[in-house]
């Protein structure tokens, strides 16, 4: 093993326990200090702490850079094939687990890297309880981070690099960066489009993919009396599934790159229809006039997320809204394979599709490993980016600079793909707020709000410009609420 690397990482571990230490205690003297004033002077004091974090973390990744410690794009795989350490994987892919496939990366790792030990716990309920076992410590030395503050990053994490450095080999790395420093690498990357059965729309007599709105209720029409699959299947009863339809409202309805992040909380009416068949408006449009004209399952209430992947690759079901993540399942469900395929979602801005891509859950390594560990993890972890595979075989966009994409977004070729920009400066926290406010929870969670769309077409119990006027109001009386600038 190199020696000097770990030597170095060292060096970094205690400078990264002395800032993050400064930077926690600078924080509690001005709160302490600021309870005996003004409200005005709480929300500086805390203004101060954030930007105490922030310098101390810049000031981490410039010394670190200046001495040569040992990060992600530093590290050489070659140098620690003879490593020795026990390091444990928690991770979410519970389905990977129960069919072998970790099993079988970790397999192929310990053929390079035989002195390393690698186990793993995958966790159903990972959203939440990865959350408790954070608090308490109890998860080993790598997971997918979960909905942490990314101030409070490095307080668990260790920084894997500078975001700088990462971005100039990695796609999609700075989703959990703070201070200069990324936290965090997805594990893989999805596009956002449609599943669809390609014998399906062949025997409807479909030659071409749908590119607007008009043109794929037309398709599913075409399925429903031509064949005997379900148009559209809505996923309604698995709740979670609904939340897929808010992945559409920024690049891939209006071609903009900084609306999700930057603009949107600032947009006046953003379920307004711009009347191009664009927008976010449109998007759930497409699924309110699926469910209004019969194109989608009989009983909506009945859905079964684990039976459609099955059903989709035999041809019961037409089309189904999900990332591209989903694929690879739907795939491996049935004995036609060939025939599940992958599409851009049907909305075209002025003449070009979109698709929105972007990093999935990221491995991040826990600064409170040891030093052996931490090294043991940073091998493992860039090891599973770049050999494992595991991205291409998932179905996965790429995270490696010009690495291969699956055959499956062929269908992509001439969409332009751009991924989210991050929030403005100051603003981070604006888009949570907001829905958490209006309650609409877009990208969020926000299942209920797409599942009252599917129960208002089929029964007819609400129009669908009376349900975007409502989210109109709810958006606009969130921004008075928090004081939220509108400026579009």
């Amino acid at each position: 093993m190199k020696r000097e690397g770990l030597l170095a990482l060292l060096t970094a571990t205690a400078m990264t326990a002395s800032l993050v230490g400064c930077g926690s205690s600078t924080g509690e003297a001005q709160t302490s200090e600021a309870t005996t004033t003004e409200a005005g002077a709480t929300e500086e004091a805390a203004q101060e702490s954030t930007e105490v974090k922030e310098e101390a973390a810049a000031e981490e990744s410039t010394t670190a850079s200046d001495a040569g410690v040992l990060s992600y794009t530093t590290l050489n795989l070659d140098d620690y094939t003879d490593l020795t350490a026990s390091i444990k994987f928690l991770h979410h892919k519970t389905d990977r687990e129960e069919d072998g496939t970790m099993a079988s990366m970790i397999a192929e790792f310990n053929k390079t890297y035989p002195g390393i030990t690698v186990t793993t716990e995958a966790v159903t309920d990972y959203a939440e309880d990865s959350l408790l076992r954070l608090s308490t410590g109890d998860w080993g030395d790598i997971m997918f981070i979960p909905a942490v503050d990314k101030t409070d990053l490095g307080t668990y994490f260790m920084p894997l690099d500078t975001l700088d450095n990462l971005s100039q080999e990695l796609n999609f790395v700075d989703s959990w960066e703070f201070g200069g420093n990324c936290y965090g690498i997805p594990y893989m990357a999805n596009a956002q489009g449609l599943l669809y059965n390609k014998r399906i729309f062949k025997e409807a007599g479909i030659t071409e993919l749908p590119t607007t709105p008009d043109e794929f209720i037309a398709d599913l029409e075409l399925v429903k009396e031509k064949t005997d699959a379900i148009p559209l299947y809505t996923n309604y009863a698995a709740g979670w599934t609904m939340g897929a339809w808010d992945a559409y409202v920024g690049i891939v309805s209006n071609g903009d790159n900084t609306y999700m992040n930057q603009k949107l909380v600032h947009t006046a009416e953003p379920f307004k229809d711009p009347g191009d068949g664009t927008g976010a408006y449109n998007v759930y449009k497409i699924l309110y006039d699926a469910c209004a004209k019969g194109l989608i399952e009989d009983d909506y209430t009945t859905t079964d997320w684990e039976g459609c992947k099955g059903m989709l690759n035999r041809g019961e079901i037409a089309t189904m809204v999900l990332g591209s993540w989903a694929y690879a399942q739907m795939q491996e469900a049935g004995d036609t394979p060939e025939d599940v395929g992958y599409m851009p979602f049907p909305i075209t801005v002025g003449g070009t599709q979109y698709a929105n891509a972007g990093g999935d859950y990221n491995y991040a390594i826990n600064v409170n490993a040891s030093d052996e560990n931490k090294l043991a993890s940073l091998v493992f972890v860039k090891w599973m980016v770049e050999k494992s595979n595991w991205c291409f075989n998932e179905g996965g966009y790429t995270v490696v600079k010009d690495g291969a994409n699956p055959d499956m977004y062929a269908a992509f070729d001439g969409c332009e793909v751009l991924a989210d920009q991050p929030s403005l400066a100051g603003e981070e926290t604006y888009l949570n707020d907001m829905n958490a406010e209006s309650e609409l929870s877009i990208n969020a969670g926000g299942n209920d709000k797409v599942q009252r769309i599917v129960e208002a077409g089929a029964t007819g119990s609400e129009s669908f410009d009376d349900i975007m006027a409502d989210w109109n109001q709810r958006w606009q009386d969130a921004q008075e609420e928090l004081g939220i600038e509108v400026l579009y």
